[in-house]
C-alpha cells in the first residue's frame, strides 16, 4: 500500500503540550492515533502518552500483517488504554487519574474504520467534500442533537469544551466506532485536536486539504489557527494521510510518501512518540517505566494467545 503522511504539533500559548500523535504501519495495515490530554486534570500529557503507546503495542502484536477484526481491535485497545492510565495513577498514588481524549483510525485493504472518545476529530475528505466527520462527545453536540442549540454555535457556545467521554475517567469510556469506509486514491484522512478545529471552520479545513498537498496543508492550518488564537492558542495538532491505494507501490522521490510493499509480514514501522516535550515538567523516566510495563504485559498476553 502507499500513502502520503504528515504530522505536526504546536504548543500554542500553553506552558505544556498535552497533545500526542503518531502512526504505525505494517505491509498491509496502517494505524493513525491522536490524543489530547485534558488540561483540567493533572498530567493530561501522561494519559495521552500512555494511550498512544498502548495502541501502538497492541497494533504491533496483532497486525500480522493486518488486523483480523479492526472494529474489535479499536474497541478493546481504547478500553485497555483506559485501564493502563488508571493503573498508572493507582501505582503512583495520584490524587486524580490523568485523562485524555483520543481518535484513532485503522486502514487496511482499501478500507478505513475509526473510533473516538471526546472531541479529538477525524475528517474524511474526497474531492472537496467531507464524506464523514466524528461527532464530538460534548455538551454542545448533545444540545444540538436534542434541537436545543443551533449547529452554528459549535465553535462559540460556552459549553463546547464540556466533555462527557474520555479515557482515564472514573467510568469506562464509550467508544464510538465508524462503519467501514471504502477509500479511493486521493482521499484524505485528517486527525486533529480541538486547537485546530476550534479555530478554523470546517470549510477552511476542507479548502486547505483539497487545494494543497497535506505537506503544505497541515503546517498552514496549524499556523493559521495559532496565529488567529494568539496568546490564547490551545495546543494545536494534526496528522493527515492522503491515500494512494492498497496495491500502489511506486517510487516517487517524495519523502512524505510511504510505500510498504518491501516490508516483511512481521515487520512493523512506527512513528508514535509518547515522550514528553521539552516544556513538560514531569519525569520522563517515570513515563517510560509505565510504558515499558504496558509493553511487557501486552507481549506476555500475546504469547499466551499463540
Amino acid at each position: 500500500m502507499q500513502f502520503s503522511v504528515y504530522q505536526q504539533s504546536h504548543i500554542g500559548g500553553r506552558k505544556v503540550n498535552q497533545d500526542r500523535m503518531g502512526y504505525s504501519y505494517t505491509r498491509d495495515a496502517l494505524l493513525l492515533v491522536l490524543a489530547d490530554g485534558m488540561g483540567g486534570h493533572q498530567r493530561g500529557e501522561v494519559a495521552a502518552s500512555v494511550a498512544l503507546q498502548t495502541l501502538s503495542s497492541l497494533f504491533r502484536a496483532q497486525a500480522t500483517p493486518y488486523v483480523k477484526k479492526p472494529e474489535r481491535f479499536l474497541e478493546e485497545a481504547f478500553q485497555q488504554a483506559h485501564l493502563d492510565i488508571q493503573r498508572y495513577a493507582a501505582a503512583r498514588g495520584l490524587p486524580e487519574t490523568p485523562r485524555t481524549t483520543i481518535v484513532a483510525c485503522l486502514v487496511q485493504h482499501n478500507c478505513a474504520v475509526w473510533a473516538h472518545c471526546g472531541d479529538s476529530r477525524l475528517y474524511w475528505v474526497r474531492r472537496g467534500q467531507v464524506l464523514s466527520r466524528t461527532r464530538d462527545h460534548s455538551h454542545i453536540e448533545h444540545l444540538i442533537a436534542k434541537g436545543l442549540a443551533d449547529p452554528a454555535e459549535r465553535n462559540s457556545h460556552p459549553d463546547r469544551n464540556k466533555l462527557y467521554n474520555c479515557l482515564g475517567a472514573s467510568t469506562p469510556p464509550r467508544v464510538e466506532l465508524s462503519r467501514q469506509a471504502g477509500l479511493e486514491p486521493g482521499d484524505v484522512l485528517l486527525l486533529c485536536s480541538d486547537g485546530l478545529w476550534g479555530v478554523l471552520p470546517d470549510t477552511e479545513i476542507v479548502h486547505q486539504l483539497s487545494t494543497h498537498t497535506i505537506v503544505q496543508a497541515v503546517p498552514d492550518m496549524i499556523g493559521m489557527a495559532t496565529a488567529i488564537a494568539g496568546n490564547r492558542a490551545d495546543n494545536t495538532t494534526a496528522l493527515a494521510i492522503q491515500w494512494q491505494g492498497a496495491g500502489t507501490d511506486t517510487m516517487t522521490g517524495d519523502d512524505s510518501v510511504v510505500s510498504t510493499q518491501m516490508l516483511s509480514e512481521d515487520e512493523v514501522s512506527t512513528r508514535i512518540d509518547g515522550k514528553r516535550s521539552e516544556a513538560d515538567p514531569f519525569d520522563e523516566d517515570d513515563i517510560e517505566k509505565a510504558i515499558a510495563e504496558i509493553r511487557n504485559a501486552i507481549e506476555k498476553s500475546s504469547q499466551l494467545l499463540k
